[in-house]
Order: structure tokens, then sequence, then C-alpha cells
């Protein structure tokens, strides 16, 4: 079965033209680690569901659901999200929500761009800064990068629960984009990524606690 489908699509990255292709997402295809996968239809469509084993406490943890049989190192991950707490959420939830990328065989490491659709629209200023996150798993989670490297590797952008995102992730060696709903704009770029310019690997979904996320459209440029 094949998990790729040519379009008739190209772009540019790094001034090479790149073939675009929609990744199929099926139980065939897909790999979850620490979380619960379910298939649902919303208005009419058939998506991803994901949640988070709430039997993990950590933070930034390797909860994915993978996609087989791709290898990334360089390109675009492109995919819509939609994100909700699950019923009995503490305050503190904030329905996180992303893309993890250049995943390790073992789920051992990977990078990840995620978003805080709570934060988006708050009425706390530092809340709404820290809307959007990078990480990488395992030694460099939110926690740590906010203590050493404070508003580096979050960002503010205009997002809520409940609603469509589209997450656009542009990748070349050791600088990340991530561009949201398509602007035209970056909000927030990587320019170190911790797990280096030569890694590569897997792709995949990526839900924080208390999270209920749901992803449909996925594309990948490499």
């Amino acid at each position: 079965m094949k998990i790729f489908y040519l379009l008739l699509l190209t772009t540019f990255i790094g001034g090479k033209l790149l073939a675009q292709n929609v990744v199929k997402m099926s139980p065939q295809n897909l790999e979850a680690n620490q979380v619960h996968l379910a298939f649902v239809k919303m208005e009419g469509q058939e998506v991803v569901k994901v949640e988070a084993d709430t039997t993990i406490k950590g933070t930034d943890e390797a909860t994915i659901v993978k996609i087989k049989d791709i290898d990334f190192k360089n390109g675009v991950v492109e995919v819509k999200v939609l994100s909700r707490l699950i019923t009995n959420a503490p305050a503190f939830a904030r329905g996180f929500i992303g893309i993890a990328f250049r995943i390790g065989k073992k789920n051992e490491q990977f990078e990840s761009i995620y978003i805080r659709p709570t934060n988006g629209r708050a009425d706390d200023q530092i809340r709404r800064n820290h809307s959007i996150q990078y990480f990488a798993f395992p030694d460099y989670r939110f926690d740590k990068l906010r203590k050493t490297e404070p508003e580096k590797y979050e960002s503010y952008a205009d997002m809520g629960l409940n609603e469509w995102i589209t997450m656009r992730i542009e990748v070349k060696d050791a600088k990340a984009k991530l561009f949201l709903n398509n602007l035209k704009q970056p909000s927030l770029i990587v320019n170190d990524l911790k797990l280096g310019a030569e890694t590569a690997g897997s792709i995949g979904l990526w839900v924080g606690n208390w999270t209920e996320g749901y992803f449909k459209d996925l594309m990948v440029v490499k």
C-alpha cells in the first residue's frame, strides 16, 4: 500500500524545486505511542483523533502518532489541527497540539513545534506570548528552554480551541519556521534545532496532556 499520492504541485525550498505529496493517513501507516488513536467523522470528513494517555504525567513527552515509512530531514510538513480539552482537564490545561519531526526509530528523540490554543486569546499578555512552543525530546523541553533562554523558543499568534488551524513547518538543516493559517510571515523561527542539522527521521502528530486532538490534510514536501 503506497502512503504517498503525488499531486501536480511543486514548491521551492532552498532554491530547489520539490514535489508536494499528500499523506493518506490510515490504520496501516500510523503507529501510536503513548496515545489513543481513532478515526472519526467531522463535518463529513474522516479525521484522525489523538488523545494522550492520562497516565503520562510529564510534559513534552513522546505522545505521538508516527507516520510509518517516512525518512524526513529537510522539507515541509503541513497539517490542519483542531484541539479540545478532555473532560475534567485542569485549569492549567492548554490544548497542546502540534507536529513532531525527525523522530528516531524507537521514538527516543525528535524535534517538535506545538501550539497552546487556550493562550491565543487570553487576557494575560504573558500567556499570549506562550501560544507557540518549540522543544526537542528528550533533553530540551519547554521548561528548560524557558529557563535558560526565555522567549527564544516561544511566540504569540491568534488561535483558539475547537477551530481548525493550519500548521506548516519548513525545515532546512538546523533551522525551522512555523507558519500558521497560510500567513506569509512565520509565527516562530528556530535557528538552532537541538538535534542538529544532520538528523533525519519520521514525522508524527503530537498532542500533550489533557488534549483531545484532531488532524487532517497532512502534506509533506521533501
